[in-house]
């Protein structure tokens, strides 16, 4: 398909889009932005479809994905490959710059990242570049974010409330995020999700100064 049937071109990457509001969702991805705010926690994301039919499931408990080699259930269809896999050992996303291999191919690409050193998100306050559009987000709110949620515990301030309730499960020892594979729970998502890593075989994440890998 031509440049005239495929019109709208992404400025950072070259990527084309039919429509001019496919460009605007994608444009996102360098700018950060994230409009759709879970009410629960302080995650955000470019596209509501994306809070509403997977992130808030993490909440609700929903896990309608069901393993047909064992009794376990999960609420991401990502979830469950990524369990699939340790049923079968099967990693079909091979890096071609040494011989890792992943079961899910945006590991791969994150991967990949640590042999060229590609830093695709472009902070638009500064000259900063990141690898991981997580890190960008997080670098924005240096920038424009004031810290107005103020804990009743300590004197800490927060830019989001969902900070702010995260802070605050230090003072409460809450952990609302329980692993789905063991008895252990977190008080972070990213906790949880590191975590889950260390059920499989797999390590995703290598030392740019040597050969250790690990969870």
């Amino acid at each position: 398909m031509n440049s005239e049937a495929i019109p709208y071109e992404c400025s950072h990457r070259g990527k084309r889009f039919i429509h001019n509001g496919h460009l605007i969702i994608h444009m996102k991805i360098h700018t950060g932005e994230r409009l759709h705010k879970c009410d629960q926690c302080d995650k955000a994301f470019t596209r509501n479809g994306e809070l509403c039919t997977r992130h808030k499931k993490i909440h609700t408990g929903e896990k309608l994905y069901q393993c047909n080699k064992c009794d376990k259930t999960f609420s991401l269809n990502g979830n469950l490959i990524r369990h699939l896999g340790t049923h079968t050992g099967k990693k079909p996303y091979q890096c071609n710059q040494c011989d890792k291999a992943f079961l899910q191919n945006s590991v791969l690409i994150t991967h990949i990242r640590t042999h060229i050193g590609e830093k695709p998100y472009q902070c638009n306050q500064c000259d900063n570049t990141f690898s991981l559009n997580c890190n960008l987000i997080q670098h924005l709110r240096t920038h424009t974010w004031k810290k107005s949620k103020q804990c009743n515990q300590c004197d800490k301030t927060f830019s989001l409330n969902g900070y702010l309730i995260r802070h605050l499960r230090t003072h409460t020892g809450e952990k609302p995020y329980q692993c789905n594979q063991c008895d252990k729970a977190f008080s972070k998502n990213n906790h949880l999700i590191r975590h889950q890593i260390t059920h499989t075989e797999e390590k995703p994440y290598q030392c740019n100064q040597c050969d250790n890998i690990s969870h």
